[in-house]
């Protein structure tokens, strides 16, 4: 019930048809946000973004998976908080609020994940929020044994398949975004495990790898990785014409302007058009999105502000960023993954497709951070980076019984499209990207 005192009014934009709750219906998750208590929000298994109001107070809680932002205007009568999963829908919003004068994506706030954001609507001056963490993984829990942690982290990911698999209708298609690499494919790997010990049949699975122009590096790469485990009959390419692709459709679509996340979210809008154009009724989207992320597989060297001993050191680096506490925090943004999985995410979801990133899930990321870095590395940048192909490649062989082909590590965007056709289609200016993101919110 609205209390005039406190505010004024809550518009909620968020779709509950976004989230993929697996283990628990909508309102049990939404009582267990508006507890506050982390402990009951951890329980609550898959990709959301959730708010819950009692009087004045409003608490919300999202995971990787799906972004979640807000929104305070001022009205004369009290506080309007918007909340949605995007800057156009506030704006939108505020359009028909006639408070348009009042909108700048500045002024947007993230919802970082993992964690309980709690407002209290009282007025002005506005209250800063409080964050509470509800995702504390123990760290260095597992043993230094690599087949110890390879069955422990695929189990995870098997374990959360499954729950994702209990939801779908019978026989529905499920595509998997693949480029024949260590994510996509033991992702795909363990979806086609998972059918087969249901009963049910794999036919019902495509690998779907795009190609820019021509034949790119990711097609040889997943010809080869499912010929060795002879599964080539899942492969389809999707070619797409150079001329289709623009960088600036990927900042409107991911609200965004960071070069690396839109040149990924570009090959993946064009990857997801494609699919849509061939198959307009097609659903259920999968992802390796998060693999990189868990077993800190990232050049170190090419990051100025990072070092081997902040990789390792700090919790879920990767995943948050530098903390919510830390002075580099964008409050508009979001840090590490959370700012950045909406390269994958957005384009998915805005061609239609219900998308799906097992790696990015709670349950999946604190077995990873129960991985002993530091011990199995000895902080040599070359042991880490080696890491993560036989911590999956094994970790698949105990959970599938497949043997799975490890290639070297390559972006998504570089491996979809030749070197030159890459220089043609992203500008190597940074200011590029935010110029072109900036004249989209004028």
């Amino acid at each position: 019930m609205q209390n005039a005192a406190y505010v004024e009014r809550l518009v909620n934009l968020l779709d509950p048809g976004g989230n993929v709750l697996l283990n628990m219906s909508y309102d049990d998750a939404v009582a267990r946000v508006g507890t506050g208590i982390p402990q009951q929000v951890r329980q609550i298994d898959g990709q959301f973004a959730l708010l819950h109001r009692q009087e004045k107070t409003i608490r919300m809680a999202r995971s990787i998976g799906r972004p979640m932002r807000y929104f305070l205007a001022k009205q004369a009568a009290g506080p309007c908080l918007i909340v949605a999963e995007r800057m156009d829908e506030i704006r939108e919003q505020l359009a028909r609020d006639g408070l348009s004068d009042q909108y700048h994506p500045s002024y947007t706030r993230m919802v970082p994940a993992h964690h309980v954001v709690e407002l209290s609507l009282i007025g002005c001056p506005d209250p800063n929020p409080v964050y509470t963490r509800y995702l504390a993984p123990e760290r260095n829990d597992l043993a230094a044994d690599l087949d110890v942690i390879g069955a422990a982290y695929i189990g995870a990911l098997s374990r959360e398949i499954d729950r994702w698999l209990d939801q779908l209708p019978t026989a529905a298609p499920i595509g998997v975004l693949f480029s024949g690499g260590v994510d996509s494919g033991s992702v795909l790997l363990t979806l086609y495990d998972r059918l087969l010990a249901r009963g049910e049949s794999p036919a019902r699975l495509k690998a779907f790898t795009l190609a820019v122009d021509a034949r790119a590096a990711d097609t040889e790469q997943a010809m080869h990785f499912l010929a060795a485990v002879d599964l080539s009959f899942l492969l389809e390419v999707v070619n797409v014409p150079a001329h289709q692709i623009r960088y600036q459709d990927a900042i409107s679509v991911i609200e965004d302007y960071k070069p690396l996340d839109v040149q990924s979210a570009t090959m993946a809008l064009a990857l997801c058009r494609g699919i849509r154009e061939h198959y307009p009724d097609w659903s259920y989207l999968v992802d390796g999105d998060g693999g990189d992320e868990n077993l800190k597989d990232y050049p170190i060297e090419e990051n100025p502000e990072l070092t081997i001993r902040s990789v390792l050191s700090n919790l879920m680096l990767y995943q948050e960023g530098w903390g919510v506490d830390a002075i580099k925090h964008s409050l508009v943004y979001s840090g590490g993954q959370s700012r950045g999985h909406v390269r994958t995410s957005a384009p998915a979801r805005t061609l239609g497709f219900c998308g799906f990133s097992p790696y990015a899930l709670p349950n999946v990321i604190s077995v990873a951070e129960s991985i002993p870095f530091i011990e199995l590395t000895d902080w040599d940048h070359q042991k880490l980076y080696a890491l993560k192909g036989e911590i999956v490649r094994r970790g698949v062989a105990q959970v599938t019984g497949l043997e799975m082909p490890v290639f070297e590590k390559r972006r998504f965007q570089h491996g979809v499209v030749s070197e030159y056709g890459f220089q043609e289609l992203f500008p190597s200016d940074e200011s590029d990207y935010r110029d072109a993101f900036l004249a989209m919110h004028v």
